[in-house]
């Protein structure tokens, strides 16, 4: 018999696998039930995951692979980047380059295909289209050795950064025009320098983009945690009536929306006149507030903060009252328990206001655009200008984007760090 209180003793009934009604081990079966509820639950997300690759993911990875792609001088001029890639960079190119290079040019006059280019060499070196496209158009009465002939039509075919600008643009990718959207650049030798500091612009719009967004971000917490405390303690039949209020500016086109605060902000605006009339100001010394940085953030404040309202309005009325009658009848004044008690339980609304409010403030774009001029512009703006451009300019755009979305993908990478996603509540 054996002994029960010995250890490890397992009663037989313990040691028998537990099976189905058909035999089949539970463990199996269990395993087999949760394999069929996840391919159940992906075929019914695959739709909008197959819309979300088609609309959102491939897009994006054109706009990355375009930032870096750069085939114009490999694809236009075949056999000069055939003929340059043994050259040693000390002196002028021999003959073969030269007569590369008239090759090139004549059969990129028949195709018409020699100006795309030349027009990417000139983004690099100011004035070499008009010596490119001058040689090609002269090629005819040219003769070999070309050489001779080139530099004789042109000393500039002797300049060396025109060859070493050659060479290094006959690689199909190149960071270029990522060192360009942070104001960097090759120089003559090859090294990446930063540019001359007139032609720096881009990662000042990038801090400017930063901190404006953190300050339109500052500016909905201000206003907004009020209203939201308020709509939240005030009677069902009061805050309903309040939140049409807070709701009005989204059955409102934002064109309209913006162009108000034209009207209300400009030097003959309402608000001047109101501070003329009320002697605060004289005529002569109206205040400017558009058309610069304090016009973007008040708009662009005004245009977000339902944004930071509603995700605290949801979280705090399902805070019950009685916390703070709790906190209140064991010695804490007012407020040690609104700061102890009431605001901890709304961090998870307030942080899903702010990822909303300065995500979307980073990427905004209408409302810069009309209120911003010239210092109040974001980053935004200016990558929708270079997609209207060329396609240099058009690469320059997608270089722009894909920092900006790196950016932001590090922001709430950080943010998931310190917060947590997972206790966020939009509603």
């Amino acid at each position: 018999m054996a002994d029960v209180t010995a250890p490890g003793f397992v009663p037989e009934a313990r040691q028998e696998t537990l099976t189905t009604a058909d035999g089949t081990p539970l463990k199996v079966s269990l395993r087999r039930s949760q394999r069929r509820q996840r391919r159940r639950a992906f075929y019914l997300v695959a739709p909008l995951l197959f819309f979300l690759l088609i609309t959102f993911g491939w897009p994006i990875a054109q706009m990355t692979f375009r930032s870096i792609y750069n085939p114009e001088v490999a694809n236009y001029l075949p056999e000069t980047s055939a003929a340059i890639a043994n050259w040693t960079a000390d002196e002028v190119p021999g003959e073969e380059v030269f007569a590369a290079m008239a090759r090139d040019m004549q059969l990129g006059l028949e195709d018409r295909t020699i100006g795309r280019a030349a027009a990417r060499i000139n983004r690099e070196i100011p004035g070499a289209r008009s010596l490119v496209m001058g040689t090609a158009r002269d090629l005819d009465e040219m003769q070999a050795p070309y050489r001779e002939a080139f530099l004789q039509a042109d000393e500039d075919w002797a300049d060396l950064e025109f060859w070493r600008l050659i060479k290094r643009e006959t690689r199909i990718l190149t960071p270029a025009y990522y060192l360009l959207a942070l104001d960097f650049e090759y120089n003559a030798e090859g090294e990446i320098v930063e540019r001359p500091e007139v032609y720096q612009v881009y990662r000042l719009l990038f801090w400017r983009t930063a901190w404006m967004s953190l300050a339109i971000t500052g500016l909905c917490i201000a206003l907004g945690y009020p209203i939201a405390h308020l709509l939240a303690t005030l009677p069902l039949r009061t805050s309903n009536l309040l939140m049409i209020l807070v709701l009005l500016p989204f059955w409102t086109s934002l064109l309209v929306r913006t162009s108000a605060w034209i009207v209300l902000l400009q030097q003959e605006g309402v608000i001047n006149d109101l501070l003329v009339w009320s002697n605060i100001v004289d005529d002569d010394g109206r205040v400017r507030m558009i058309y610069n940085q304090i016009g973007t953030i008040v708009a662009m404040t005004h245009i977000l903060l339902p944004f930071m309202i509603l995700p605290l309005y949801s979280v705090m009325k399902t805070i019950p009252p009685s916390y703070m009658r709790a906190a209140r009848s064991l010695g804490a004044t007012q407020f040690t328990a609104f700061t102890k008690v009431y605001m901890p339980l709304t961090l998870p609304g307030l942080a899903a206001g702010v990822l909303l409010v300065f995500i979307l403030a980073i990427g905004y774009y209408i409302t810069p655009a009309l209120v911003g001029g010239e210092s109040g512009i974001f980053i935004s703006n200016l990558i929708a200008q270079n997609m209207q451009g060329t396609s240099a300019q058009l690469k320059l755009a997608s270089a722009l984007a894909t920092i900006l979305l790196v950016a932001v993908l590090v922001l709430y990478w950080a943010f998931n760090k310190l917060i947590g996603v997972d206790r966020l509540k939009f509603g």
